[in-house]
């Protein structure tokens, strides 16, 4: 009896040690998800925000032509009609890795990440001064990342 006692004591500790190492291994592996998604998080934004300034440099640069700019971000321009006003548009969309997605929903292909902006209407703007100004979004499946207000000379 003293033998099997012994063996039976033996057991329940290798039990123990085995559930106090799984406790420590999902703890582990918990941590390393949450660290994933933050760092894809993190470089989602970080180009974002490249992304942004980039939109930003050339709404100022053309001197917030839609066309100019559409052009060269590789969008494209749309007019909407909105609360008796009619807004210009200017929409870029973006593949999973930041490349133009100039055919988006063709050929199953969807935009990831969506650069757009709007223009206020020249009762919105300042027209005295020449300016043209709007806001510059970028949404990711529908959730906003980065706005920016936007003001040029024209």
């Amino acid at each position: 009896m003293a033998h099997r006692s012994k063996s039976t004591l033996f057991l329940i500790e290798q039990l123990i040690v085995v559930a106090v190492f799984a406790l420590c291994a999902v703890a582990c592996v918990s941590i390393m998800v949450a660290a994933y998604l933050n760092a894809n998080d993190s470089h989602s934004l970080s180009h974002a925000l490249l992304k942004a300034e980039s939109g930003a440099e050339v709404f100022k640069a053309t001197g917030g032509d839609a066309y100019a700019i559409a052009d060269m971000l590789g969008g494209d321009v749309d007019f909407v009609w909105d609360s008796g006003s009619d807004y210009t548009v200017v929409t870029v969309h973006y593949d999973s890795q930041w490349q133009v997605n100039e055919s988006p929903g063709k050929n199953g292909t969807d935009s990831s990440y969506v650069l757009t902006i709007i223009f206020d209407t020249p009762e919105q703007t300042a027209s005295e001064f020449n300016l043209v100004t709007g806001q510059l979004y970028i949404t990711k499946d529908g959730g906003e990342l980065v706005r920016i207000p936007l003001a040029a000379r024209s």
